[in-house]
């Protein structure tokens, strides 16, 4: 674990026009560097990385934020790998927390793992090339199927021999212990004994993003009606099917560079596709897809193009997943290959060209291809095609995005010949019941809007909570630790001038009238420049910007960058231009109390509510009395901001 003031010298050390500096080319524009953006392809630059800040943002995609996040970003590193990068990078030595005994024995047993699996394709790749019985079993096995030999080196295939405790025997002998050997799942242990779980089989090691082997996959060579065709390695601290897809370590840069993943089946698939020069592929492992590799998938791109066989009911067991896909919010396209061929079998008879046409020319969009597989089987039978109708309305309606279910409503009316208004109705049925109860009552009956409805002065009401939230969090995070100059009354009731930071002044209003935000992220910056101010520290924007948070780090990010900036050239004209650094004062004020008479407009529909209800003549009494209370106040907020109350 790397200790907090060790983070916080990263964070001052890592540059961020240097670190970006790295990976793209940056242009002086004013006070801050533009480039093109390293994220999505770009002929007008768009990237903007502003040094004053700290901060990068690109006005084209959106990706925005600090050092650290465009490490994660760019290199697809996880936070604490990337503040090692960093780390190195600036010279400065990380001295890891002291972790309890527990975190110990945790992290020491995964790395256990880690050290017998890489033995175990280690050992299993030398018995596939320097043994006689690996290279006339195993060896011809790959040979048979084509794979080349720079292939099998590259995927690290091996052979497990044909004996009951072979590995297991060597792995003890080299002093690896039993109990990681059964962990791992390479070793079965029953009772006093134990043997080999890949016994006879051909190796597939599994690696994750790192490279490092996380488990195997063992295919057995002779006919053995009692044995598995295909054995997986057991869950363990390390393999977590969901969370892995083969191939994703040799896959992910191709991946990123052609922003689509092709996603496969088995093993020999994606092997057969690298040696045919396609190298942004993965398979499933053998498991059906879940939420986790999907999302490992999304790291990279957001299109993935399923390749199926031509097997009818294969094809139909995976509309599971395309569904999956799409509730995930990424992009899903299917490509189907003939009748008796999967990748593995065409990659092997086609040369590369010809395989990257026939992937392009058959590419499908998942409403066509679900209605050519489907309407095969219903014909002209009415009620059949109602329900193939149902089923694909039932894969629009899982897209959260509502631009997308319009565009794809639209494409499977042109294409099944039915009116689009039916498809709508029916896609607001599944999301009615889909929604939660409270919702369900105020869906509208058009697939263009899926909002509550509500009276205009409610709707004006909250927005203006919502809006004047926003701006006192803006305030904040932009100008919380500047000097503005207020007038206070003393004990003897005499005006004078004070300086105090502009956070100083914000928080202590809100907390003299004990208000609380809506939005608890909101709260949450509220409550910790309370903290710090407690311990009388001013905390200035990168204190956020470096927040661990990373919904609190996106909003501070997302306030500090601004698309247009002042330029320059106005002074040259003796243009005068006010800018809001030279009214924080005016701001503050008016935000404050805006704010507050917002939130006292929240408590006086609430009291009015509460009076349309009540029964009992006392407190019908003290509800009035408040309410006359809370109005004068209003009167007084309005007045502060030149407001006229009309009602």
């Amino acid at each position: 674990m790397i200790p907090k003031h060790t983070i916080d010298q990263i964070f001052e050390a890592a540059i961020i026009e240097e670190v970006v500096g790295e990976f793209v080319v940056l242009k002086k524009r004013g006070a801050n560097l533009l480039g093109n953006c390293p994220f999505h392809n770009e002929k007008t630059p768009s990237f903007t990385v502003s040094p004053a800040k700290g901060i990068y943002k690109c006005f084209g995609c959106g990706k925005a934020g600090n050092s650290v996040n465009f490490i994660m970003e760019h290199e697809h590193y996880t936070y604490p790998e990337a503040l090692r990068y960093l780390a190195n990078k600036y010279q400065i030595e990380i001295e890891e927390l002291e972790e309890t005994d527990a975190q110990k024995q945790a992290a020491n047993e995964k790395e256990s793992l880690f050290i017998v699996s890489n033995f175990a394709a280690n050992y299993f790749q030398k018995q596939l090339h320097e043994t006689q019985e690996g290279r006339s079993i195993g060896l011809s096995y790959f040979v048979e199927r084509g794979f080349r030999e720079d292939i099998i080196k590259k995927f690290e295939l091996g052979y497990n021999p044909d004996s009951w405790d072979a590995f297991t025997a060597e792995a003890l002998a080299q002093g690896y212990q039993l109990e990681f050997l059964e962990k791992s799942g390479l070793t079965i242990v029953k009772e006093q004994k134990h043997f080999d779980r890949f016994k006879g089989r051909v190796m597939f090691p599994i690696h994750n993003l790192s490279g490092r082997v996380l488990g195997f996959g063992g295919r057995i060579l002779k006919t053995d009606p009692k044995a598995a065709k295909y054995v997986n390695s057991p869950e363990s601290e390390i393999y977590h099917k969901s969370n892995v897809l083969y191939g994703i370590y040799f896959a992910k840069k191709s991946i990123i560079e052609q922003d689509n993943c092709f996603l496969v089946e088995g093993y020999t698939d994606v092997i057969s596709l690298h040696q045919s020069g396609v190298e942004n592929v993965v398979a499933s492992s053998g498991t059906s897809l879940t939420e986790g590799q999907i999302r490992l998938i999304s790291r990279y791109t957001q299109n993935i193009t399923i390749l199926y066989d031509g097997d009818a009911a294969g094809i139909k067991a995976s509309f599971r997943g395309i569904d999956m896909i799409l509730q995930e919010g990424m992009n899903v396209r299917v490509v189907l290959f003939p009748d008796g061929e999967d990748p593995d079998s065409f990659a092997k008879k086609h040369n590369a060209t010809e395989l990257t046409t026939y992937i392009k020319e058959h590419t499908q969009d998942f409403i066509s291809f679900k209605t050519d597989v489907l309407i095969k089987e219903v014909g002209n039978d009415p009620i059949k095609r109602a329900e193939l109708i149902k089923e694909i309305v039932a894969s629009i309606a899982v897209i959260p995005d509502q631009i997308k279910r319009s565009v794809y409503t639209k494409e499977c009316s042109n294409l099944l010949s039915i009116p689009e208004n039916a498809l709508i109705n029916e896609t607001n049925k599944i999301l009615r019941k889909n929604l939660s109860k409270t919702t369900q009552q105020n869906i509208p009956d058009e697939i263009e809007t899926y909002t509550p409805i509500s009276k205009d002065e409610k709707i004006e009401q909250e927005s203006d909570s919502k809006h004047w939230e926003y701006e006192i969090i803006r305030l904040l995070i932009t100008y919380g630790d500047k000097i503005i100059a207020l007038e206070v009354v003393d004990n003897e009731n005499k005006k004078q001038e004070q300086q105090v930071a502009t956070a100083v002044y914000i928080i202590s209003s809100i907390a003299e009238d004990q208000l609380v935000f809506d939005n608890p992220l909101y709260q949450q910056i509220v409550d910790e420049y309370t903290s710090f101010l407690n311990k009388e520290i001013i905390p200035s924007h990168q204190d956020f910007i470096n927040h661990t948070n990373a919904e609190i780090n996106s909003i501070a990010i997302s306030i500090l960058s601004n698309k247009y900036d002042i330029s320059e050239n106005w002074q040259k004209h003796s243009i005068t231009v006010t800018k809001e650094e030279e009214q924080i004062k005016m701001a503050a004020v008016n935000t404050v109390f805006a704010f507050k008479l917002s939130k006292l407009n929240q408590l006086i529909e609430k009291l009015q509510n509460e009076l349309k209800t009540c029964s009992n003549d006392e407190d019908m009494m003290i509800i009035v009395a408040d309410l006359t209370r809370y109005q004068q106040v209003k009167k007084q907020l309005a007045a502060q901001l030149g407001r006229i109350i009309l009602r």
